[in-house]
């Protein structure tokens, strides 16, 4: 009988040294692919960054990946500030992204805010809609865009770009609303007993709650704007309301320079434009990670 014990636990101690042998290799697997993908991802950002502070030839033509004297400064990016109309293109770019993330937080925080609390008897329709047309991206309405502007006289000014990015706020709010869906309503029923108007609680109670899904709300707001390209390069001809985006495409495909001459210079544009939307969603990633996540529990 003993010896059966014995053997009974020798199994299984044999059982878990293979489970262990087997999950030791899996991970060591998975870690290789993951190393792999990582050094992938990163291998652009590192090339871009080296690039930007590249020093080119007297010619302004790179003719080798990687240079035979390796020298780096900060020359491209003094190019870039005093020699071409960046500054310009950036503070475009800020003015048109600013005012668009302002508006659309607001359609959005409204939107869903009345979508949650408020009901009413066309309010699952009106949902399934906006949610069906959310899907459609973007560019499909291009023309039809360009055409409504250009009979409004609004074609080729910063103020179409904030139409265009603002119009389509509302179709944003199912994540808003499920956040809204997770603040208690006794707070609200609360403060309407002692009298304060829907608005008022919307402002005083709700808003101040609501910091994460604000901050997520601002930040896919703001990108929108600042890394688009296509419907910039469809409504603006004039170079001096150009945005980062289609100045920079506009430099390096210039008819005077070849995509050579230029591609240092586009790479220090490309640095400061990345750079400014990586230090904005770094410093409010706590806020944006807490939004999504809160407004997922519920639809």
């Amino acid at each position: 009988m003993k010896t059966n014990v014995n053997s009974q636990s020798s199994t299984t101690k044999n059982k878990k040294l293979g489970q262990k042998a087997t999950n030791t290799i899996v991970n060591t697997i998975i870690y290789i692919i993951l190393s792999v993908m990582s050094i992938i991802w990163v291998l652009p950002i590192v090339y871009l960054l080296y690039t930007a502070f590249r020093v080119t030839p007297d010619t302004g033509i790179i003719n080798t990946l990687i240079p035979k004297d390796l020298k780096l400064g900060v020359g491209n990016f003094a190019y870039l500030f005093k020699d071409t109309m960046f500054p310009k293109w950036l503070g475009n770019t800020l003015l048109v992204a600013a005012i668009s993330c302002l508006v659309t937080t607001l359609f959005v925080l409204m939107v869903s805010y009345a979508l949650s609390r408020l009901r009413f008897k066309l309010r699952k329709p009106i949902m399934n809609v906006l949610l069906v047309l959310g899907m459609f991206p973007g560019f499909m309405s291009m023309i039809a865009i360009y055409f409504i502007l250009k009979a409004m006289g609004l074609t080729n000014s910063l103020l179409a770009l904030i139409l265009v990015y603002s119009g389509g706020a509302a179709l944003n709010y199912y994540i808003c609303k499920g956040f809204f869906d997770t603040i208690p309503k006794s707070l609200e029923e609360a403060a309407i007993l002692d009298g304060a108007s829907q608005i008022r609680v919307f402002f005083a109670i709700t808003v101040p709650m609501s910091k994460p899904i604000i901050i997520y709300t601002i930040l896919t707001s703001f990108i929108s704007p600042w890394c688009d390209f296509i419907f910039v390069n469809t409504i603006i001809n004039d170079r001096e309301k150009y945005t980062v985006a289609l100045g920079l495409y506009k430099m390096i495909n210039a008819e005077k320079s070849s995509f050579n001459e230029n591609f240092t210079v586009f790479c220090a544009g490309a640095c400061i434009v990345g750079g400014i939307i990586t230090a904005l969603f770094m410093s409010m990633q706590r806020y944006y990670v807490e939004g999504v996540t809160s407004g997922a529990v519920k639809g």
